[in-house]
């Protein structure tokens, strides 16, 4: 039986901070970290490459893009169901309603993740501190796991990407 890092893939880390994703950006750059040893002339030299994510970082990484990139953006990719629609609360009110619907958003795009066996709950709340973030809480089991995922990120309706 193959280990959970073939199961759930190998992806190249775009996010800075996975446990408090508190930015606006779906991640705009390539993260690397040091490696010893190298194929240069000094042998001591640390080689510099691209950092991975595997297993539980890889889901959460996986989730929170998919959650910030409007869906429909990567159809002309081959992948129109890809994203959530999130983008669509950009400039309503922080009101139980548009939390409503924001939870709706955030449970379609989690039935679209192959990688999520069940949802456990989502919870959709006003920040106390930012008048215009919408903090979401979502427990979820993932594929080939017992144990429970718990995801929590801001989702801003004003401003930003």
């Amino acid at each position: 039986m193959p280990d959970i890092n073939e199961r759930w893939g190998t992806d190249l880390r775009l996010l800075g901070n996975l446990e408090f994703q508190n930015d606006r950006e779906r991640g705009s750059d390539l993260f690397t970290r040091r490696v010893p040893g190298a194929a240069t002339t000094d042998p001591n030299a640390p080689r510099i490459d691209l950092e991975t994510l595997t297993a539980l970082d890889n889901l959460r990484q996986a989730l929170i893009l998919r959650f910030l990139t409007p869906q429909g953006e990567m159809e002309i990719l081959g992948h129109p169901t890809y994203g959530s629609r999130l983008y669509e609360l950009m400039g309503e009110l922080n009101v139980e309603r548009t939390h409503n619907r924001a939870k709706m958003y955030v449970l379609q795009a989690l039935a679209m993740e192959s990688r999520v066996a069940k949802v456990l709950s989502v919870k959709v709340t006003q920040n106390r501190a930012v008048r215009d973030q919408m903090d979401v809480d979502i427990w979820l089991t993932p594929i080939f796991s017992d144990t429970s995922l718990n995801l929590v990120f801001p989702f801003f309706l004003e401003g930003g990407v």
